[in-house]
């Protein structure tokens, strides 16, 4: 219904059709986003991460928190897994989830606040206290129609929260996003000084964890509450997560961006054998042929496979990416065939990536179709089978 009403509506009346739904969801349940101090966090990449350590900081501190990120819905200690294959969930279930926030007690919302969100007006009516940018890379660029407009969209989160601003100062955005008005302004990157001994895998998770640790401080934290919550913290599932240990090790991740997958291959400097593939429905095009040219820069072997084609031919999206990935690469359609294949190539010492999906329980195909999957009990499961 939703879909024919999208198709039905003129260009211009659609932002209008998200605005009021945004409208009548906080309507519905109370404007329930001006109840909390809301921590929105943006970026192209790592934005899990840091609501995830940015919860565990105020978790630390004696705060009563609700968090939503791509992985998980949390209210307290109880939580439960984001199976909508939305990182930001439409208006009535977000207003929802923050009635229920309330409903509970929680002082502190920390949310993913995602670029077709804004656009959709899925942060409105949401009092956001502090706004966070982690890094801003190309991405969503047919949906925005160019960099500039998606950069653009990330900034109404900062033009939204009017008190506390937190940037990473190496992003060559930083400037941007430092223009717009706020009663503090905190920076973190590679400059800071402060010392963090986190259990992460990943450069780029330290970068992380200094954003979580600034949102901290920005809310009267004691340093040593933020580094004892972020030394404690554990990884998110699917995020630079360890399946296998010995004789080799196999890392899944989310990492779907060229930027998010070249730092992916940098932190691991063992021999690479990669899994990869890009996501269909017409999203990003773009970006498959760099894809390819990474996974060629960095890996040993390189096995294109299947990654949420949508409508799109899958076997041509894996011909796109491989045309650049090198003549040894080789072209796997069957997701599950294509990691036991890098597991059957893996030897002693060797560390398998496989990237694209992350914990995602969903394979998403034709006809809005999905299939239940998780690269992570796939590979486990195919590991035991070739062990045995």
């Amino acid at each position: 219904m939703k879909e024919l009403i999208k198709k039905l509506i003129p260009g211009f009346l659609l932002g209008w059709y998200h605005f009021l739904l945004a409208f009548f969801g906080a309507v519905l349940y109370g404007f329930p986003g001006r109840k909390l101090k809301v921590i929105g966090v943006t970026g192209t990449n790592g934005k899990t991460t840091v609501v995830n350590l940015t919860a565990a900081i105020l978790k630390e501190a004696g705060f009563k928190t609700a968090s939503l990120s791509s992985i998980k819905f949390k209210i307290g200690e109880k939580e439960w897994p984001n199976t909508l294959k939305m990182t930001m969930p439409g208006r009535f279930k977000l207003q929802k989830f923050l009635k229920q926030a309330v409903k509970a007690n929680c002082q502190y919302l920390v949310l993913e606040v995602t670029s077709e969100g804004i656009k959709q007006h899925r942060h409105r009516f949401i009092n956001f206290n502090t706004a966070v940018l982690t890094n801003l890379t190309p991405e969503h660029i047919e949906s925005h129609g160019s960099f500039e407009k998606y950069k653009q969209a990330k900034a109404k989160l900062f033009q939204a929260a009017k008190n506390i601003h937190i940037i990473n100062s190496d992003d060559p955005s930083a400037e941007y996003f430092l223009q717009f008005p706020a009663k503090q302004k905190l920076l973190y990157g590679s400059r800071t000084s402060v010392k963090l001994d986190l259990k992460l895998l990943g450069d780029f998770n330290y970068f992380n964890g200094l954003a979580a640790l600034q949102v901290g401080l920005s809310q009267g934290i004691d340093l040593a509450i933020c580094q004892r919550a972020l030394e404690k913290a554990k990884g998110v599932p699917g995020r630079m997560e360890t399946v296998i240990k010995e004789p080799f090790a196999v890392i899944v991740d989310y990492a779907h961006t060229p930027d998010a997958l070249e730092k992916v291959y940098q932190a691991i400097s063992d021999r690479k054998i990669c899994v990869l593939g890009s996501c269909g429905g017409g999203r990003d095009k773009w970006k498959r042929k760099i894809l390819g040219e990474i996974a060629a820069k960095y890996c040993h072997k390189v096995i294109i496979t299947n990654e949420d084609p949508y409508d799109e031919e899958p076997m041509e999206i894996i011909k796109q990416v491989a045309e650049s990935a090198g003549e040894s690469a080789e072209k796997i359609l069957d997701r599950r065939e294509a990691i036991r294949e890098a597991l059957k190539l893996a030897q002693t010492g060797d560390a398998v990536i496989i990237t694209g999906k992350g914990s995602e329980p969903w394979l998403c195909v034709r006809g809005g179709k999905k299939i239940l999957w998780d690269d992570r009990k796939i590979v486990q499961e195919e590991f035991k089978e070739l062990s045995s």
